[in-house]
């Protein structure tokens, strides 16, 4: 993102910041804190003593941000069921910039959410933003030797959890409106063909709302529960882009859901559906992000 010469660099690099911040703490929400904690810091720099503006607010951004994420791993041990990344509209256009759109999916930021807060602001800042070693170093306050071993530990682990195939744009489109069609109509044999045999649901309510409390497990479990969904005196159920995917977006009783797809050979492995309303609060207007 660039801007006028004369723009305060903090505005400049704003999407970029907000980027780093919500792919280290899944949360839209606790993002926007960590930036106006930033801006509060920036406002206080001596300006002509940084040589390069987006390199040093990136660094405050994850200092801060991991920070928040410390304090947040404790709160969220205490969370009532299965907790998942805020989901967030984006635009198509951010599914352009594939390893953007991978890196910010339902699927990586609840990958990202089993690694420590270290190793999360590490593999974050080197397998997204491509930031050297050294630079991540000063970031986090490691030397660049320890943050070569953290980058790999966090990779390995990261791998051995990510989905396995990565689909393209149009299959994975193809089966969100065939998920999205079953919904609708009901149809507990069109949800069974379009998932496959070992799919897992995992539902995030908070507390707040009826959810899951663990995942479960198994087609024929998983279709039964979704096909009750269109038994709402008023439910929809509409295609939506989210985290830079195609999605969907379910309204039971002008209540909305948020329903998350990984796909892997044409069929669907894992649903995650947020239904805290808390998370959901940012589903009008696209969000903006960028590396």
């Amino acid at each position: 993102m660039t801007g006028h010469p004369d723009a305060d660099p903090y505005v400049t690099h704003r999407t970029l910041l907000f980027t780093v911040a919500y792919e280290m703490l899944g949360s839209a929400a606790d993002a926007e804190d960590v930036l106006q904690e930033s801006w509060l810091r920036w406002a206080g720099v001596d300006r002509s003593q940084v040589r390069d503006p987006r390199a040093y607010l990136v660094r405050l951004v994850t200092r801060q941000a991991l920070n928040r994420l410390r304090t947040l791993s404790r709160s969220r041990e205490d969370y009532v069921g299965e907790w998942l990344p805020e989901p967030l509209l984006t635009s198509p256009d951010v599914a352009e910039d594939v390893e953007l759109a991978e890196s910010v999916s339902i699927a990586m930021l609840t990958v990202l959410e089993t690694l420590g807060p270290t190793e999360r602001a590490v593999f974050v800042l080197r397998e997204v933003f491509e930031m050297a070693h050294g630079e991540i170093a000063e970031a986090i306050g490691k030397s660049p030797a320890a943050v070569r071993q953290i980058a790999r530990r966090a990779r390995e682990h990261v791998a051995a959890r990510r989905p396995r195939v990565r689909v393209s744009r149009s299959e994975q489109q193809a089966v969100v409106e065939r998920f999205l069609l079953a919904l609708r109509t009901g149809r507990l044999r069109e949800l069974l063909a379009v998932m496959a045999p070992d799919v897992v649901l995992i539902t995030d309510g908070g507390g707040v709302v009826p959810a899951a409390l663990a995942p479960l497990h198994g087609a024929e479990t998983v279709a039964k529960l979704l096909a009750r969904a269109n038994r709402a005196p008023a439910f929809e159920a509409t295609g939506v882009w989210l985290n830079g995917e195609p999605a969907g977006r379910l309204d039971l009783d002008g209540e909305p859901t948020t329903v998350s797809l990984t796909v892997e050979h044409g069929r669907i492995t894992r649903i995650h559906v947020v239904r805290n309303p808390h998370k959901l609060t940012r589903l009008d207007e696209p969000a903006e992000l960028a590396r």
